[in-house]
C-alpha cells in the first residue's frame, strides 16, 4: 500500500513542529499545508485549527510532526511522537529530515481503535540492520510512502481545468485526487495569514511565512471600485430609463436600432457595464474571468479609440477625409454609369433583349442621378458629420468601426437598391420558370401539403403556359446579367462590412486577460500536472516534484471567450450559393438574435 504525502517546498527547511493539513477522503493521501513551530501550547493549536476550519471550510487537522534536528533541541523527536496522544488520529505521520541528506524519513503510527495501542511502522529502510529474510518479512507489513513536493503559491493560485461549475455528486461523480488537492490548497488561504512576524503565540511556515504579499495600488483600487461601481450603476439606471421611453419603443425606431451596428454595439456595451458594476463579487472562477476579460477588453477598446481620435484631430485629417470622400463617391457613380452603358450595349458580345435592356438600364441610370444629387446635397455637411462622428471613438474603437459600417451602408444604399431590384426580378423569373416547368410535366406544387402532386391541365392552360415559359426563358439572360453584376457589387460591400463586424466581434469577445495570464503566469491556468524524480536516496522515501502543465492557448481562447452577438454568416456555403442562384436576398452578417456562448 502506498501513502502519498503532498509536501510544500517552502517547508523543507522549517523548524520542528506540527504538520497541519488534511487527509483526502477516498484516497490514501494527505496534503500538508503548514508547519506550526515549537514551542506551542496544544490547546491553542486546537483552537487555532478549529478557527481556520470554520473560515476556510476545509477539514483541517494535525497530521503529525515535523523534525529538523538542531544542536539545542535534544529529545525533540520523542516529544513530538508523544503528541499523538494529544491529537488523536487514525495515523500519525512522524516526518524527519536528517542532516546531510536531501530526502525525508517517515514513521507512521497506526492507532488500534479497540484497545488504544499504537503500532509503529517504519518506512525507512536500513540495509545494515536487516538481513535479506527479515527485510522480505517486514516488507509485507511496511507501508510505502511517496513525497510529492509542490509549490504552494502556484497551486493555490492555479485553476485546474476543466472547471467544475456545479457541485458534483460524490456517489456518482467523485472528484479526483488531484482536484481535491488543488481545492484544499486554494480554500486554505486563511491559514496563510499567520506568519513568523506576528506577535501571537503560534508561529508557522508556509508560502507567505517570510511576510505577506500585498500591493498598495491593488488595495487602493479595491477601495475606489466601490463608489465607482455605484456611480456607473446610477448612470446605467438613467440610461435604461431613457431607452424605455415610449417613443423609443415605436416600430420605426425599434427597427432602425436593431439594424444599425452602432445601436447594437451600444446595447452590448451597456450589458458589459452592468456586469462590471454589479456590487456582488464573482461567484466562481468562471465569472471572475468573465468580468476580468470584459474589463481588459473595455480598457483596450477605449485606448485604441483614443489613439484613433488623436490621429483624426491632428494635422487636419478630418478635412482631408471629407475632401476625399465626395470625389470618391462621384467616381463610383461615374463608374456605375459606364458599367450600365456597357450593359445596355452588347456586353462581352452577348445578344440581349434590347427592349428590356434599355428599360432596365435607364431605370438604374435614373437612380444613379438621384444618388449623385443626394451626395452633392450632403457634401457641405460631410465634414461636420465626420468631426462629430469621430468623437464616438472616445467610447472605444468598436463604436468607431460600427459607425463606419453604418456610414458605408448609407453611402452604398444605391448599390443595395440595384441589387434588390435585380434580385427580385431574377427571383420572380426563376420561380415562374420552375412553376411552368412543372406545368409541362403535368404536376403542380401543393401548398397545403408542401409537396409536388400530379395534376391534369386543359389545352388553354398548356397553351398560355407555353407562351409564358417562352417569354420568361428568352428574357432570363438579360435579367440574369444585371443580377450578376449588381450581386457582385453587393457582395463586395457585404464583405467590407463583414470585416468591420469581425473586427468589432474580435475586440468584444477575445479574452485578453486570460491570454495575458497564460503568457505571463502560465501556472494560473492548469491543464494538468507532471512529475519528475527529485530524490531517490537509499534509506529515504521516494521524492517527486509536481510541476503544473499550463493550458494551451487555443483552449484558453475557446474556454474564456466572452459571449457575444455572432457576426458570422448563419448560412453555410452551400446555402449561400443556393440563395445566390435562386435570387434570395443576402443581408449583412450581423444578426442580433443569434447570441452565442
Amino acid at each position: 500500500m502506498v501513502l502519498k504525502i503532498f509536501f510544500p517546498q517552502c517547508c523543507n527547511r522549517a523548524d520542528s513542529g506540527l504538520l497541519v493539513g488534511r487527509w483526502i477522503a477516498g484516497h490514501d493521501s494527505a496534503v500538508v499545508l503548514a508547519v506550526i513551530h515549537y514551542p506551542f501550547i496544544p490547546g491553542q493549536v486546537k483552537q487555532y485549527i478549529q478557527q481556520m476550519q470554520a473560515q476556510s471550510g476545509v477539514e483541517l487537522s494535525v497530521l503529525g510532526s515535523w523534525s529538523l534536528p538542531k544542536d539545542d533541541q535534544e529529545g525533540m523527536e520523542s516529544f513530538l511522537r508523544d503528541l499523538s496522544t494529544i491529537f488523536p488520529q487514525e495515523r500519525w505521520l512522524q516526518i524527519s529530515r536528517q542532516v546531510g541528506k536531501t530526502g525525508f524519513t517517515c514513521d507512521i503510527l497506526n492507532r488500534d481503535q479497540t484497545d488504544g495501542r499504537e503500532v509503529q511502522q517504519k518506512v525507512k529502510k536500513k540495509e545494515d540492520e536487516k538481513t535479506d529474510g527479515e527485510a522480505g518479512a517486514e516488507g509485507e507489513e511496511e507501508e510505502k510512502v511517496i513525497f510529492v513536493h509542490y509549490e504552494q503559491r502556484k497551486v493555490m493560485l492555479s485553476q485546474l481545468h476543466p472547471i467544475e461549475n456545479g457541485v458534483p455528486d460524490p456517489k456518482t461523480d467523485p472528484p479526483s485526487e488531484l482536484r481535491q488537492m488543488f481545492q484544499t490548497v486554494a480554500r486554505s488561504h486563511p491559514l496563510f495569514f499567520l506568519d513568523k512576524y506576528d506577535d501571537g503565540p503560534l508561529k508557522s511556515t508556509h508560502w507567505q511565512s517570510e511576510g505577506r504579499e500585498a500591493s498598495i495600488i491593488v488595495e487602493l483600487l479595491k477601495q475606489a471600485s466601490v463608489p465607482l461601481c455605484l456611480l456607473i450603476s446610477w448612470l446605467l439606471s438613467i440610461w435604461t430609463w431613457i431607452c424605455n421611453i415610449r417613443i423609443f419603443s415605436l416600430y420605426p425606431l425599434r427597427f432602425l436600432s436593431s439594424k444599425l451596428s452602432t445601436c447594437v454595439q451600444l446595447s452590448y456595451r451597456t450589458e458589459h457595464m452592468r456586469t462590471l458594476s454589479s456590487p456582488k463579487p464573482a461567484a466562481g472562477h468562471t465569472q471572475f474571468m468573465r468580468k476580468a476579460n470584459i474589463l481588459v477588453s473595455f480598457l483596450v477598446d477605449v485606448a485604441l479609440g483614443m489613439l484613433l481620435i488623436s490621429w483624426l484631430y491632428r494635422d487636419n485629417h478630418i478635412p482631408m477625409l471629407a475632401n476625399t470622400l465626395v470625389p470618391a463617391a462621384d467616381h463610383v457613380a461615374k463608374e456605375l454609369e459606364e458599367l450600365l452603358q456597357w450593359l445596355m450595349g452588347a456586353p462581352a458580345g452577348l445578344k440581349m433583349n434590347r427592349a428590356l435592356d434599355q428599360v432596365l438600364g435607364r431605370f438604374f441610370l435614373y437612380h444613379i442621378h438621384l444618388w449623385i444629387s443626394y451626395i452633392h446635397l450632403m457634401s457641405p455637411f460631410i465634414e461636420g458629420i465626420l468631426w462629430y462622428g469621430g468623437l464616438s471613438a472616445c467610447l472605444g474603437l468598436t463604436f468607431a468601426l460600427s459607425l463606419l459600417s453604418d456610414m458605408v451602408a448609407l453611402l452604398t444604399f444605391h448599390i443595395y437598391c440595384f441589387y434588390v431590384y435585380g434580385a427580385r426580378l431574377y427571383c420572380l423569373k426563376i420561380y415562374g420558370l420552375s412553376s411552368l416547368w412543372r406545368l409541362f410535366r403535368g404536376k403542380k406544387w401543393n401548398v397545403l401539403r408542401q409537396r409536388v402532386d400530379s395534376c391534369s391541365y386543359d389545352l388553354d392552360q398548356l397553351f398560355i403556359g407555353t407562351l409564358l415559359f417562352t417569354i420568361l426563358l428568352f428574357l432570363l439572360p438579360t435579367t440574369a446579367l444585371y443580377y450578376l453584376v449588381f450581386t457582385l457589387l453587393r457582395l463586395g460591400v457585404v464583405l467590407f462590412q463583414g470585416v468591420l463586424h469581425l473586427s468589432v466581434d474580435f475586440i468584444n469577445s477575445f479574452p485578453l486577460f486570460a491570454v495575458g495570464l497564460r503568457v505571463c503566469r502560465p501556472y494560473r491556468l492548469a491543464e494538468g500536472v507532471k512529475f519528475r524524480v527529485l530524490c531517490d536516496e537509499p534509506g529515504t522515501a521516494l521524492h517527486l516534484l509536481m510541476e503544473i502543465n499550463p493550458l494551451k492557448c487555443s483552449t484558453v481562447v475557446q474556454t474564456y471567450r466572452t459571449p457575444t452577438y455572432s457576426c458570422y454568416p448563419k448560412d453555410s456555403w452551400a446555402a449561400l450559393v443556393k440563395k445566390l442562384f435562386v435570387g434570395e436576398l443576402i443581408y449583412p452578417w450581423r444578426h442580433k438574435t443569434t447570441k452565442t456562448d
